[in-house]
């Protein structure tokens, strides 16, 4: 048994990065546990807002089975207000209590700062040192923030790694349904049509019916 985490600044980009990732770990016997380091500032969102997206995200997680789910509670979308130094340490109690071998975290070179500064906090926390656990990172793709990046070589998304989702696609686009306050219609990225093309395009590009696509980070084999 493996165990993962899965990072993401916001309710449902975990879903929308690795959503079809989950459910394969989860049917593969693995524990996998997600952290969500955000939490809508509440002069920005009203708190019966915030609760909804609260209660989306559990019933999508049942869906996928994710065992458990941490949060850290900073305000959204304020991550670039904060000093690194408390995210990162956040983000290091849960990789050290949790343990896990693989941590799956938002792209770089994500349009949204606060995928930025999460991406930056993890891999300060996940540092190969102390005996951290951590031997996989891989950074996933969130629709509506990746492809929306300036299209430049150190902010552009370039898939490394294709993990196998055909049995699990139905699992991930069911999950993001939960996100009801979320989902959009048709051309928004964020719609279930969307989000199947993407599996789609991702899958076929290497033979598949079905895949996500993430950059490997860093990889140690013993």
């Amino acid at each position: 048994m493996k165990r993962v985490l899965v990072i993401a600044a916001h309710p449902d980009d975990e879903v929308l990065g690795c959503g079809g990732v989950i459910a394969r770990h989860n049917d593969r016997g693995d524990l996998v546990q997600v952290l969500i380091v955000t939490r809508g500032d509440s002069q920005l969102f009203p708190p019966e807002q915030v609760a909804t997206l609260h209660r989306e995200l559990h019933a999508a997680h049942q869906v996928l089975g994710v065992s458990e789910a941490h949060f850290l509670d900073f305000p959204a979308p304020r991550l670039d207000s904060l000093p690194g130094y408390k995210v990162a340490e956040a983000i290091r109690q849960v990789i050290f209590s949790f343990r896990p071998e693989i941590i799956y975290l938002p792209h770089r070179g994500d349009i949204h700062v606060d995928h930025q500064v999460v991406y930056q906090a993890t891999l300060i926390a996940s540092r190969p040192i102390h005996n951290c656990p951590v031997r996989t990172l891989l950074c996933y793709e969130t629709l509506s923030e990746t492809e929306w990046a300036a299209p430049m070589g150190d902010t552009t998304f370039i898939p490394t790694v294709f993990i196998d989702i055909t049995k699990y696609l139905d699992h991930k686009l069911g999950a993001m349904a939960c996100y009801r306050s979320q989902v959009k219609e048709p051309p928004h990225p964020r719609s279930l049509q969307a989000i199947e093309a993407l599996a789609r395009l991702r899958g076929f590009t290497v033979g598949l019916l079905a895949a996500e696509a993430f950059m490997l980070v860093r990889q140690t084999i013993e």
